[in-house]
């Protein structure tokens, strides 16, 4: 933020009195904007041994496959976020839904929370945001064109959590790194 939403000054960053953080501050009518962290839900779609993945058709990472996924609206419940970004990106429905994971994305300002949850149908298919959309066996994950580390230990959590039957939920949290093969950081 360069200018100040509200009168158009320029915005500066200091630690307000009685403050602990750093702010932007507009030099104009001195209103404090505070910015906060991004929440984004969404889910990994089960149907009996398989996972629905789509094929992103929007950057960042576009043709990368993830689970459907995608920031929280105001007025929603996270539960309605991520069953709306399931049938955004996938045509599909999804039901009986189970908070799974929470990941604290401190570097880029944002928390996942992330849903199992059924297929209501198979009647999926791609939309204007995803190219592609597949179940995908454990053995058939095209884990090197996986768009988001996070998406890739969510999905790793799964399967682990699969083999024990054991599906509590967990926090976590994603170090920052640095992708190849599309220069994304995570």
């Amino acid at each position: 933020m360069n200018y100040c939403p509200h009168c158009a000054a320029p915005i500066i960053i200091e630690t307000p009195d009685a403050d602990n953080r750093p702010r932007a501050i507009c030099t104009g009518c001195g209103r404090i904007h505070y910015q906060n962290p991004k929440i984004v839900v969404g889910c990994i779609p089960v149907c009996d041994d398989s996972i629905l993945l789509c094929k992103r058709n929007i950057e960042p990472r576009r043709g990368f496959w993830t689970l459907p996924a995608g920031y929280l609206e105001c007025n929603e419940t996270t539960e309605a976020g991520a069953c709306r970004e399931t049938l955004e990106e996938t045509g599909v429905v999804v039901t009986e839904l189970q908070p799974y994971r929470l990941f604290d994305i401190v570097h880029i300002a944002q928390v996942y929370l992330m849903y199992l949850a059924r297929l209501q149908t198979l009647e999926f298919h791609a939309t204007e945001e995803s190219l592609e959309v597949r179940l995908f066996a454990e053995k058939d994950i095209p884990w090197s064109a996986i768009a988001f580390p996070v998406i890739e230990k969510t999905l790793q959590h799964y399967f682990a959590d699969r083999v024990r039957h054991d599906f509590r939920f967990r926090q976590d949290q994603i170090i920052e790194t640095i992708r190849t093969g599309g220069g994304m950081r995570c």
